[in-house]
């Protein structure tokens, strides 16, 4: 997710697991505590939970951190302008050269300014459906699609790599693509209506 006011990129998730029906990723009844095993079974079924929602914090993390980019853009009015310190146009103009696809950049330079609101409500609709849970797994490609097209252009040039944030991200997202969110979201309760429908 790209800064404001430099060339270097920035900021800018669903869980996931198997063998669960239980959308909230309630632990199981078990024989954990001092009905069960003992105190062992109580450890097994935090370990089970724990695993149930291993991605969660991957899910707050880029949700928030997505939707605050998005926000952040929105209200800065010297970023989302063709020209001037700090704006998307500059930016742009900065990173052309040493994009690894100046095609791109080319094209967002043809409106700077709707590129950047482009991006700005594509952060900001990916954060709120991560966070919510809602359509997880298209949020989260939304999310490594936008660190994808902004490590390919304005850090791509970051040498050594690991000090660009968007190549971070795009990695970040992509465990959330394919686990979805499947507990604390809109989508396990829709599945759960859909479960329990005649």
């Amino acid at each position: 997710m790209a800064q404001h006011g430099n060339g270097t990129s920035g900021a800018h998730g669903p869980t996931g697991s198997t063998g669960s029906t239980r959308p909230y990723g309630a632990p199981g009844g078990g024989h954990g505590g001092r009905g069960g095993h003992g105190g062992s079974g109580g450890l097994t079924a935090w370990k089970a939970a724990a695993s149930r929602h291993a991605l969660l914090p991957l899910r707050i993390f880029l949700g928030v951190t997505f939707v605050y980019a998005g926000l952040d853009k929105l209200t800065d009015s010297a970023f989302m302008s063709d020209t001037g310190s700090g704006s998307i146009g500059e930016m742009m103009r900065g990173v052309r050269d040493t994009s690894a696809i100046p095609a791109l950049v080319d094209l967002a330079l043809k409106s700077p300014v709707g590129f950047g609101y482009a991006i700005a409500f594509g952060e900001l609709a990916v954060g709120i459906g991560t966070l919510v849970g809602l359509f997880a797994r298209v949020a989260a490609l939304g999310g490594a699609l936008i660190s994808l097209s902004l490590w390919l252009t304005v850090s791509w040039q970051v040498d050594p790599y690991y000090y660009g944030n968007d190549l971070a991200y795009l990695m970040s997202w992509l465990p959330l693509v394919l686990a979805g969110a499947a507990y604390f979201s809109l989508d396990a309760v829709l599945a759960e209506r859909r479960r329990r429908t005649p």
